[in-house]
């Protein structure tokens, strides 16, 4: 090995220091995260789990001193994120296709891309105010489709980004292999590109959905909340995020409670989608090393 000159090693081991001193701080730095991400945790389920018991998923919400529970808020809320995402999720599908396969480059992708972006940035409570004007102030009052509307304008743009990232990982061999087997622009996208990429989209959905299931500040200005049973979209839909914040906040005991195990359940649930959407993510990986 060749001697170093002593500013050689002098630079050497600076670089040797500086390195271990900022792996060292990002060390620190993820420890800190991991435990304050703990203490929430088991914050949030050491004051849930007391609440956990049947007629939370059987009682609907219900007065002070009355035994309530939180079913109309689960099922509301399953109705409008899941209607959210039927409608957001291929709405974003299709942006991130047009942005990947047709437009990719031009000027109007460009801008198609920059309004994405600023979606994606965008306070979750101006797209509520937003719904309010076009949907909730004409329709003459609050309804579930506008709480689900709301939604479905949260999580198309992150389909779409996701949509498009993982479409332009897949190969570009597989598209020229398929023109030039004669297949057409939009068979290439349907039956090449679109299976290749399946499961990233599926990722991007997930996520989606584990994104928009937590949110309040839009519903505020849509569905507004109701406390007895409505499965009616024309009409105010309860939803798991507003009744943790009204009871949050309430001085009665039971309502805290409930607060909290609704929170948990919540937490549970994007729990699941973050693993599923993990096992689709390495399902993506090992196909495109096979």
């Amino acid at each position: 090995m060749k001697q170093l000159s002593p500013a050689s090693r002098a630079r050497y081991f600076r670089r040797q220091l500086v390195d271990r001193v900022m792996s060292g701080l990002c060390m620190v730095a993820a420890g800190v995260g991991l435990v304050l991400l703990g203490l929430i945790l088991w914050m949030l389920f050491s004051n849930g789990i007391g609440g956990l018991k049947l007629s939370v998923f059987t009682n609907s919400m219900a007065q002070p001193g009355a035994e309530g529970g939180l079913a109309n808020a689960i099922v509301g809320s399953l109705i409008q994120v899941g209607l959210g995402a039927t409608i957001g999720a291929p709405l974003g599908m299709m942006v991130g296709v047009y942005l990947s396969e047709v437009g990719k480059e031009s000027k109007f992708a460009s801008v198609v891309r920059f309004v994405n972006d600023i979606l994606l940035s965008a306070p979750s409570v101006l797209i509520g105010l937003f719904v309010y004007q076009i949907a909730v102030a004409p329709m003459g009052g609050f309804s579930g489709f506008a709480g689900a509307l709301s939604l479905a304008l949260i999580a198309m743009p992150i389909v779409a980004r996701t949509t498009e990232d993982i479409l332009r990982l897949v190969p570009q061999a597989y598209r020229d292999g398929a023109v030039a087997l004669g297949s057409r622009e939009n068979e290439v996208v349907r039956k090449v590109v679109l299976p290749a990429a399946f499961s990233g989209i599926l990722t991007g959905v997930l996520l989606a959905v584990a994104r928009i299931a937590g949110e309040t500040a839009p519903l505020l200005f849509t569905s507004l909340g109701n406390t007895n049973w409505s499965t009616d979209l024309t009409q105010p839909m309860a939803s798991l995020p507003i009744a943790i914040y009204r009871y949050a906040g309430s001085p009665y005991p039971e309502w805290v409670s409930l607060a909290w195990t609704g929170a948990m359940l919540i937490t549970v649930g994007v729990l699941v989608l973050n693993i599923l959407s993990r096992f689709s993510h390495a399902a993506v990986a090992g196909k495109s090393q096979g």
